[in-house]
């Protein structure tokens, strides 16, 4: 491995330590190297502010003169509540600046390459770009397709099994598969599910791992025609540190109406021809970046057959339920196996008796963006 993939692999498992937190911006990592040696390291912080170059400047001082940057995204280039960060590093003399992969915001997309161009210093695009881009897709998908990156949480049996026939899911996986799902959870801006699910299960959506527990990730309910109403354990814990956000429709609405005010939750009502595809849209244009959709069967139906899915997180479990049970997925209306959607496994791990499979869509690098292996 080149001390530039050493580095960069550094920078992006520095970067992952935001993920979850820090939406609508990315998380960013950022490693200072000068003789081998490690200067500083930074990553976006909480809110966004401040970027992680700037963090690792600050922890380099003046050491950063002469020294190569590492960063996973491309240096932004814009005004806003900071100095962008690419006249940081001008400024701080670094002399290399290597970068995973570009920044799609309009507002940056290549300025803040050419900004440290211009400047004279020497910069690489493109190190380890594929892994760079998985880490910053929900940033791509919230500029480019107007909706989060969607991660597919399944709890399954070995025939695809996910409750018994009469519900019941508590629990198929063990322990360790399920604080494995509480870190997904803490690793995503929100996380989402139906109202079947509330009505079957009514879990409260949170991380309960030790030291993680006030990972404060939005928690979201589908409920169109409010069939859950208020009753429920999930609604009941909402607050502003654990938000809980109710999506229903206008005639849903009309169901709600007479609710009091709680604090922490909300209750939006979108049009009742809402499109899964619109309703995405307006949880991008409130920055979300990073969705985490642990919903049953009829949420993740519809969200497969809108080719709307980015990862799947399939636990496995060494039981089988039968064909009497609640399968995991429903009807994609498919009218052979080619028309089926492949996916790319790219981590495989074992939790206690159980396997957890991660699916991914592959990655076109020359279009940063995601497409169905074909």
């Amino acid at each position: 491995m080149t001390d530039d993939a050493r580095f960069m692999r550094a920078a992006l498992a520095l970067g992952r330590r935001g993920l979850g937190r820090v939406s609508p911006n990315p998380a960013v990592g950022c490693i200072i190297v000068k003789d081998g040696r490690i200067l500083g390291r930074g990553i976006t912080q909480e809110g966004g502010r401040p970027h992680a170059e700037t963090e690792a400047l600050r922890q380099a001082g003046p050491e950063a003169y002469g020294a190569t940057v590492y960063v996973t995204l491309e240096p932004c280039s814009n005004y806003g509540r900071t100095p962008p960060c690419a006249a940081a590093l001008v400024a701080a003399g670094v002399a290399r600046v290597v970068i995973g992969c570009g920044d799609p915001d309009p507002r940056v997309n290549g300025k803040g390459i050419a900004w440290l161009r211009e400047a004279g210093l020497d910069v690489v695009v493109g190190c380890l770009q594929e892994e760079a881009l998985f880490d910053h897709l929900g940033l791509y998908r919230r500029i480019r397709d107007r909706r989060p990156m969607i991660s597919l949480k399944i709890a399954a049996s070995q025939d695809g099994q996910i409750a018994a026939a009469n519900g019941s899911s508590r629990w198929i996986t063990g322990k360790e598969a399920r604080a494995f799902g509480h870190l997904l959870r803490a690793s995503h801006d929100a996380v989402m599910i139906g109202s079947g699910t509330l009505l079957a299960d009514d879990p409260d959506l949170t991380c309960r791992l030790p030291g993680m527990t006030e990972s404060a990730s939005l928690r979201i309910v589908l409920d169109r025609r409010f069939r859950a109403g208020l009753d429920r354990s999930l609604t009941a814990s909402a607050s502003p540190t654990k938000p809980v956000v109710l999506i229903t429709s206008e005639t849903g609405l009309k169901r709600a109406a007479l609710l009091g005010e709680r604090p922490g939750l909300q209750i939006a009502a979108l049009p009742d021809e809402t499109s899964l595809t619109d309703m995405l849209a307006w949880l991008a244009d409130r920055g979300l970046t990073r969705l985490l959709v642990e919903g049953g069967a009829t949420l993740s139906t519809a969200l497969l057959r809108d080719n709307l899915v980015d990862r799947i997180y399939w636990f496995t479990a060494p039981l089988l339920m039968g064909g009497d049970a609640r399968p995991a997925i429903g009807d994609l209306e498919l009218a052979a196996p080619a028309d089926a959607p492949r996916w790319r496994a790219i981590d495989h791990r074992s939790l206690g008796d159980d396997h957890l499979t991660v699916f991914a869509q592959r990655l076109d690098t020359k279009a940063q963006t995601c497409l169905p292996v074909s």
